[in-house]
């Protein structure tokens, strides 16, 4: 068996053993950043499993990240919640981080959420603001589909012209509208980390046309499109990018601006899967 037909033989393992454990297949799943975790929390008849229980996971290894899949009922949709990510900066390859994304796509889930918390590069934007992810720039993300193609999944080369759901965005300006949310909509830009970036790189990703940045988020929606899934991204500006304010980053900062915004963060996701 080569590597590519294991892995595939591991994400039909995977996706049996959450079907036989949960005994529904999702109408979502939610990816939740840094300090967003607590919309998993909300979740009714909740089925709580560790990473370390699904066959394929790996570790959850950052602050502020609980390291749970929580699948319930949240308003009466069923749905799957990932309270915590796996990163390239972790020291995990690629096919390491689109893992869960790979394993919901098998399992039958046909729509994905992703959020994150990420770092403020248009001027006009300030901490606290939620943004639609509306593209990306993923010039500098190692592209998760490398590698021999898994075509049970998707096809070797496949269209990016649109990566996000226009459906869903709809959706997602409704929802805020009805909820009194201001939703930025911008362009997210991915950057490796662990370390923040620098203002030179700040000033050149604002050149390209970037309003936030992140260390997350474009490796996994790269994977859900290549596997045919419906996507939508949500951005929570938790900081400034460095050099845009006269002060250091730090990750503390991160998590707690999250824990702030939580409560109009779910208010905007609970609209969004109410509509789907």
């Amino acid at each position: 068996m080569d590597d590519t037909s294991r892995r595939y033989y591991q994400l039909r393992e995977t996706a049996h053993y959450l079907q036989q454990t949960v005994g529904y297949i999702p109408k979502v799943a939610i990816i939740l950043g840094s300090g967003l975790g607590a919309l998993a929390d909300m979740l009714e008849f909740p089925i709580s499993l560790s990473y370390s229980e699904i066959p394929g996971f790996a570790a959850a290894t950052v602050q502020g990240h609980s390291g749970r899949l929580v699948c319930g009922l949240l308003d009466g949709e069923e749905i799957c919640a990932m309270q915590g990510r796996f990163h390239y900066y972790e020291g995990h390859d690629m096919a390491t981080v689109v893992f869960p994304v790979q394993a919901f796509a098998t399992w039958g889930i046909p729509n994905l959420i992703v959020t994150n918390a990420c770092g403020g590069i248009n001027l006009t934007y300030k901490v606290g603001d939620l943004m639609l992810i509306r593209d990306l720039i993923t010039l500098f993300c190692p592209s998760p589909m490398r590698g021999e193609n898994m075509a049970e999944l998707g096809e070797r080369f496949f269209d990016m012209t649109t990566p996000l759901s226009e459906e869903f965005m709809e959706m997602a300006r409704h929802s805020a509208l009805e909820a009194g949310i201001t939703l930025r909509e911008g362009i997210y830009a991915y950057a490796q980390g662990p370390h923040f970036e620098t203002p030179v790189d700040i000033r050149l990703l604002r050149l390209l046309g970037a309003d936030v940045v992140g260390m997350s988020t474009v490796p996994e929606i790269i994977a859900a499109r290549h596997a045919g899934m419906q996507i939508i991204g949500i951005s929570s500006v938790t900081n400034m990018a460095a050099g845009v304010m006269n002060k250091p980053l730090d990750h503390q900062e991160v998590l707690q601006a999250g824990i702030d915004g939580a409560e109009r963060f779910a208010q905007l996701i609970r609209g969004i899967v109410a509509r789907m």
